[in-house]
């Protein structure tokens, strides 16, 4: 089968292309390469991938951005994807607050391109990335799918619940099977310079500060890379189908009379924030030095991922240790950055 994997030289999109192509599948990677964060590591992330190119299930690239939408259909007709996996968006809550036009632009513009390419080139599925930020000031934990998400606290929670909307709208219209993927902070091997445990790593081994907001008094639900591509791997090959059965009367967020579903994806096991830094520094064998600050806009205080609906769906539960993810990271960081 054929796949187009949007955002393909970042972190998620890296880890699923590599994945589908061992499993078999013709993957087209999409990303702009743009500078949010050190275009060197998307480049060296890109080498890896493109070492498939010309073998039997091969590993294609387009620099294309997908708020180009006449690059896309171009990318799309020549191609033509069974599924699309759309992991491209302007990332990162707290540069919302400092450039709100570059999400409207990449998470609303953008999005909106995907959902008409893959109506126009009868795409089979669509999973596109949401986020735990949707939930916002929803202080009902474990945060569940059904749960109600209309308190943002960020324009990219704002604009990542748009996406869900803008999804069931074309696959109540058009009957385009499409899956939601509300990710809770993913971290591991090759991830973003500008999550805390890349920052955190970083500074601790340059003798330098570590800024802890809200005092310390954080709890995350930190989920393992290997984790998030296995539980998204198993989503693609099960696409939403109509259910006669919705109730109307009683209906949930995340399920619809269309074939539109939504996920946590998630560890389900958060950790506080000062045990994952005392991780952090029994791995590298370093105490960091400690910038206590206080809460920053746009963040929450806790996020906890309600995944029994995941697990039921494809039988599968995250099961890596925060102790065994972090040292993973460590690992490729020391080696990656030649430490």
């Amino acid at each position: 089968m054929n796949v187009i994997v949007t955002g393909s030289a970042g972190f998620i999109g890296y880890h699923l292309s590599n994945k589908l192509i061992k499993e078999g599948f013709s993957v087209c990677g999409l990303d702009n390469l743009n500078n949010y964060y050190d275009v060197s590591l998307k480049n060296a992330r890109l080498k890896r991938l493109m070492k498939y190119e010309g073998e039997k299930n091969p590993f294609t690239f387009s620099k294309t951005d997908i708020t180009n939408k006449k690059g896309l259909d171009e990318l799309f007709s020549k191609t033509k994807p069974d599924i699309v996996i759309n992991l491209a968006a302007q990332a990162g809550v707290r540069y919302s607050i400092e450039n709100p036009s570059a999400y409207i632009e990449s998470n609303i513009v953008g999005f909106s391109n995907i959902l008409e390419c893959c109506r126009e080139h009868n795409t089979e599925h669509l999973l596109y990335a949401s986020s735990s930020s949707v939930y916002g000031g929803n202080k009902n934990l474990p945060l569940r799918e059904e749960d109600n998400v209309d308190h943002p606290v960020s324009l990219y929670g704002a604009t990542k619940k748009s996406n869900e909307l803008m999804a069931h709208s074309y696959s109540h219209l058009y009957g385009i099977p499409t899956t939601g993927l509300r990710f809770f902070t993913v971290y591991g091997p090759w991830g973003r310079p500008d999550m805390a445990l890349f920052l955190f790593t970083k500074a601790i081994l340059n003798k330098e500060p570590i800024n802890i907001f809200n005092n310390g008094n954080m709890i995350r639900d930190f989920t393992y890379i290997d984790d998030v591509v296995e539980s998204v791997s198993k989503l693609l090959k099960k696409k939403p189908l109509r259910d006669d059965k919705f109730d109307f009367h009683n209906p949930k967020p995340n399920k619809s009379w269309a074939p539109y579903k939504i996920f946590n994806v998630g560890n389900s096991q958060p950790i506080n924030l000062m045990e994952y830094i005392i991780n952090i520094e029994e791995t590298l064998g370093i105490k960091a030095i400690k910038n206590f600050m206080p809460m920053q806009d746009g963040d929450v205080q806790t996020t906890e991922s309600f995944t029994k609906n995941l697990e039921n769906y494809i039988n599968y539960k995250p099961n890596t240790t925060i102790k065994e993810g972090i040292s993973k990271f460590i690992s490729w960081y020391k080696s990656f950055y030649k430490i």
